[in-house]
Order: structure tokens, then sequence, then C-alpha cells
């Protein structure tokens, strides 16, 4: 079987929404997801998506993404989620999806690429020290969703 990495469309989004809401399952959030596949189209030009597909055009993997400015170094990609299906995992697909998101900021002259994963997700946590990435445990997450982002007083 042959996996080819692209850019993903539009046509995309409903199988990446599936993906993202495998992820939600697998992280013990399902909660958390509200996007759609039509918000994704309404707001398209605030992230990209590189996909894996496979000949038959399954989608098997995503890596979401999208550019950030941090004070400190300027401009960055910042890499929301790589998910692989599990089925299709072991197979090197994730590290050619991390090699493709790296080679977008090589392209996009970024100075800093950023992630987060999970405490407990071990098989993630040892690929991403394989690759070289520094993985922080200092940093809290500070987060409002948007009952809390209409809500907010101070």
């Amino acid at each position: 079987m042959r996996i080819t990495i692209r850019n993903a469309t539009p046509d995309d989004y409903p199988a990446i929404l599936e993906m993202i809401n495998a992820l939600a399952v697998f992280e013990k959030a399902t909660d958390k997801v509200t996007n759609t596949a039509e918000r994704m189209v309404e707001e398209r030009e605030f992230f990209r998506c590189l996909v894996a597909e496979t000949d038959d055009h399954e989608l098997v993997a995503i890596a979401l993404y999208f550019f950030a400015y941090f004070t400190w170094v300027g401009k960055s990609l910042y890499l929301d989620d790589l998910y692989v299906k599990e089925a299709y995992r072991m197979r090197g697909i994730a590290k050619r999806l991390l090699r493709a998101v790296f080679e977008v900021a090589r392209e996009e002259k970024c100075h800093r690429v950023r992630w987060q994963v999970l405490n407990w997700n071990r098989n993630a946590i040892e690929l991403y020290r394989k690759c070289g990435a520094v993985i922080d445990g200092e940093w809290s997450n500070c987060d409002f969703d948007e009952e809390g982002i209409a809500d907010f007083r101070i």
C-alpha cells in the first residue's frame, strides 16, 4: 500500500473532522469537540492541513497546523493535531507527516515549531523525543471556550 502526503482540500473536511473526533475519543475529551465541517469551510483561512491518503483515496492521518507569532522568537508553526487512524499506526505515517510539517516550516521561514502532547501519551512522547523535540513540563494551558469568552470579566 502506498501512502501519499498532500495538502487537504475542503472536500476532505468531513473525513478530517472524523479523525478529530476519533482523536478526542483517544484523549478522553469527546465533549470538547464543537467544530463542524461547515465551520472549517468558513474558517479555512486560519488553518492548513496535511493528509495521508491511501491508493484507494482513504484519508488515514492528518497534521493540522497554523501559523502563529510568538513574542520571543517571531513567526512559528503550531501543529494543533497529528493523528493516525489506529489501523495505520506503526507504519511510519506520523514520521512522514512530521517531516512534511517541518518542510513547510522551513519553506515559510518559521523560527519555531510547537505542539502539545498529553503527558500520558507515551508512544507519542517517545516518537517526539526520538525526533529531537524538547518536551517542556513547566508551562500550563490557559483556555476559554466560547461561553468563557462571552462571560469574561476582570
